[in-house]
């Protein structure tokens, strides 16, 4: 009898975990998705671009100037999605993470940009049945043989009044 419970257990553990795991991979089939888009969106200079973020979401740019709240953003890159023609990054990799509950969800991305490789980070909340970017940040990769011209052409900027 005790036999017959813990196997009965244990298929019923097996099962959970591999409908978690099915759970799992929509997920994250979700958020790659959502980002995907996002990314498509401000290609296309697509106004939903910044409903995608959260009301007081964040946006870190790769100028160390360029930390806004959505609306902030949407005001900086009026110019470019008003010309119809905004930035087109698309993601080489992408690692998802996320809560035990799924609310929050974090994930970093290497992605193909005008400004060559560059890498991101950013966390999206689930609420009321949606997606949403809390918070943003792009950054240049320079590699690290460049990384002493690059330093040295920083400190001469900024040695020179640019902020």
């Amino acid at each position: 009898m005790l036999m017959k419970h813990w196997f009965a257990a244990l298929c019923l553990s097996c099962c959970t975990f591999a409908a978690g795991a099915a759970d799992d991979a929509t997920f994250r089939q979700q958020i790659n998705a959502f980002v995907d888009q996002w990314h498509a969106d401000a290609a296309k200079a697509d106004p939903v671009y910044f409903d995608k973020m959260a009301p007081d979401g964040i946006y870190i740019g790769t100028d160390q100037s360029e930390v806004w709240t959505r609306e902030q953003f949407r005001v900086w890159a009026k110019p470019f999605f008003d010309r119809k023609k905004a930035w087109a990054f698309t993601a080489i990799k992408r690692n998802v993470y996320w809560s035990p509950d799924q609310r929050y969800a974090w994930f970093d991305e290497q992605l193909k940009t005008q400004m060559g490789v560059c890498q991101a980070s950013g966390v999206l909340q689930h609420t009321a049945g949606k997606l949403e970017i809390t918070h943003y940040q792009l950054s240049l990769a320079v590699p690290n043989p460049l990384m002493d011209k690059f330093t040295k052409a920083i400190a001469e900027f900024e040695a020179g009044g640019g902020k």
